[in-house]
């Protein structure tokens, strides 16, 4: 099967790498033109995980253009409401139309229980993780409601924002409220035949969670854990005997419901977790 969002457009964030670039290649390889958007550059500063850069967010663009399809991209924060709405604005100018957001962007910082956890930690992820998904859908849906053909709504959560899990208490947190969001725009929004829904990532193979930071929290008992020592650990966490998945995994999905097959779901959360959610 091709051509599942033939003459769609998509706006997605955080598309420089990772989940963001893969959904960017997997959407326009069944047919749609992108907005691809990302910070590139350091905002965290409790962090191991290395920063995206405009050079990762330009192979994005190689990629899709690679494969005959239009790409619009800018280096956006996505705390920035009136920068998101230009580019957005921009991308719709160029392309014409717009039919599906993938709020995909977000971070990862801290390590502490809640109750150690900064302020500065605490405000830094509400302000990207759950601020900046609502900024994207706003800055977004006026396009999709002009055009008046309907369209779809991704909001990347986590299994963090399905269950809890310890020292991560403020991303569970920005990620629990992800779903209110979903459930929220799926609401208001669905007379317009516009559908809202989430997926829900357990650990993927992305700088995001492959990086020594993680790899320490899981492994505190090693000096210097790798790979195969963060496995161990991480398939504990599955019901299928896999530590993470890939990034397509996840785009599989989000393709799934940016599809016409998924025309009538809506207010969804989807995991996509090898049976996280069933520990």
């Amino acid at each position: 099967m091709t051509g599942r969002v033939e003459g769609k457009v998509a706006f997605i964030t955080g598309a420089a790498r990772g989940q963001g670039r893969s959904h960017a290649v997997r959407l326009a390889q069944e047919g749609a033109d992108i907005i691809a958007i990302d910070v590139c550059k350091p905002i965290v500063e409790n962090t191991t995980i290395p920063a995206s850069t405009p050079e990762d967010l330009a192979q994005t663009a190689d990629l899709v253009k690679g494969l005959d399809r239009r790409i619009v991209t800018a280096e956006v924060d996505v705390r920035d409401y009136t920068a998101l709405k230009a580019a957005v604005d921009s991308g719709v100018e160029q392309l014409g139309r717009l039919d599906i957001i993938v709020a995909n962007a977000g971070i990862g910082n801290g390590g502490d229980t809640l109750d150690k956890t900064t302020e500065h930690d605490w405000q830094e992820m509400i302000d990207v993780n759950l601020s900046g998904v609502w900024k994207t859908v706003k800055a977004g849906v006026p396009h999709i409601l002009a055009g008046g053909r309907g369209g779809s709504i991704i909001l990347t959560s986590s299994v963090g924002g399905l269950k809890a899990y310890p020292h991560t208490g403020h991303y569970v947190a920005a990620k629990h409220g992800v779903v209110g969001l979903m459930r929220t725009f799926a609401v208001e929004l669905g007379q317009h035949m516009i559908r809202v829904n989430s997926v829900h990532p357990t650990n993927v193979n992305t700088p995001l969670f492959m990086n020594e930071g993680t790899m320490k929290l899981f492994r505190p008992d090693l000096e210097n854990p790798g790979p195969d020592d963060l496995k161990v650990v991480a398939q504990m966490m599955h019901t299928l005997p896999i530590g993470w998945v890939e990034p397509e995994d996840i785009s599989n999905a989000v393709l799934f419901l940016a599809s016409d097959e998924a025309r009538y779901i809506t207010g969804v959360t989807l995991p996509v977790d090898a049976g996280s959610c069933l520990k």
